[in-house]
């Protein structure tokens, strides 16, 4: 996921589809991108940490909470920003433990972002939200689907399975630069923290045209175009924020996808929409298609022709079913 790089309720059957239609450009669009200004500051918590916070959109209306890529930050995605304020939705996204502003939390698990998106949302008022997890903030949402009370209906995009998922081989089918990350987590923080380190410090110099050059055995066809334009340069900008102070999150990231995540996929009732694309060489099909068989309430949808990055074009279907399926 190199720069991406992943109460109970009446829930939806476990269903999947296929589509082969053309997306929508993720390109820039002439639409504002917010409804009302848009907030960035810091949560202080209970634990003396504190969060990084970016808050958009209609004052007291519905979270759509989301959980950024690996690596990544509370720096927004337009495209999905603009489809949360046209359904009348409040854009919530933080910048997870060591990224950006956030302090570190030794030793996180993923389960971990339940009480931190808690703290979140008690600071909001919010009693009720939606939400959406991208790449390396997949399992996040699913923890958030499984533990997270206010969390009414969730969305996975691209994100990655249990690295002791049974029957699952995790890499294959990844790009190189994963293939290398993963290796070096597996060797232990001692060296994957040079190496992420190593790699921080080049994100922060590059420009666009350099990250797209860094990720290229990641990126598919479809992905190399969805980078240019409004998306690549947010892209850029969240892990220039992400990055500043070092890989610390990076690290901490890598390191808890590959050991238990601290639930278990079976304790989500809540209606979780599962999105994933064919030509994803971040986060292979093959992570999809497993989520899909072990997901108890998942809806599934397999996009022909889509990658890691292309794939949220479909944001706006994303939201609609998301809204749709909520209690």
């Amino acid at each position: 996921m190199t720069a991406s790089s992943t109460s109970s309720s009446t829930s939806s059957s476990n269903s999947a589809s296929t589509s082969s239609s053309n997306s929508a450009s993720t390109g820039s669009s002439n639409r504002p991108s917010s409804r009302s200004p848009s907030t960035s500051s810091l949560l202080e918590l209970s634990d003396g940490r504190s969060l990084e916070l970016h808050v958009s959109g209609p004052d007291g209306a519905m979270p759509l909470f989301f959980h950024h890529g690996t690596p990544g930050s509370s720096g927004p995605l337009r495209i999905i920003e603009r489809a949360a304020h046209e359904r009348d939705l409040r854009y919530v996204t933080y910048s997870r433990p060591g990224y950006g502003g956030s302090s570190r939390h030794d030793g996180r698990r993923v389960v971990d972002a339940v009480d931190d998106s808690m703290a979140i949302l008690d600071r909001l008022g919010a009693d009720r939200c939606l939400v959406v997890g991208w790449s390396g903030g997949g399992p996040h949402a699913m923890a958030c689907a499984a533990r997270l009370e206010p969390a009414v209906a969730t969305a996975v995009i691209a994100g990655v399975a249990p690295y002791d998922a049974e029957g699952l081989d995790w890499m294959d089918g990844m790009g190189e630069g994963n293939i290398e990350e993963f290796g070096a987590a597996l060797a232990g923080r001692e060296v994957l923290a040079p190496a992420l380190a190593e790699a921080a410090a080049a994100m922060c110099r590059s420009g666009l045209a350099d990250l797209k050059a860094e990720m290229a055995s990641l990126l598919s066809t479809v992905d190399e175009a969805a980078f240019d334009g409004e998306f690549g340069e947010d892209l850029l900008a969240m892990l220039h924020q992400g990055l500043a102070a070092g890989a610390d999150g990076w690290v901490d990231d890598d390191l808890a996808f590959i050991a238990p995540w601290g639930f278990e996929l079976d304790e989500i009732s809540r209606p979780l929409a599962l999105w994933q694309g064919t030509e994803d060489l971040m986060v292979p099909l093959a992570h999809g298609r497993w989520l899909a068989a072990h997901l108890p309430t998942a809806i599934s949808h397999f996009e022909a022709g889509e990658g890691h990055l292309s794939l949220l074009a479909r944001i706006g279907r994303m939201l609609d079913e998301l809204l749709d399926e909520a209690p």
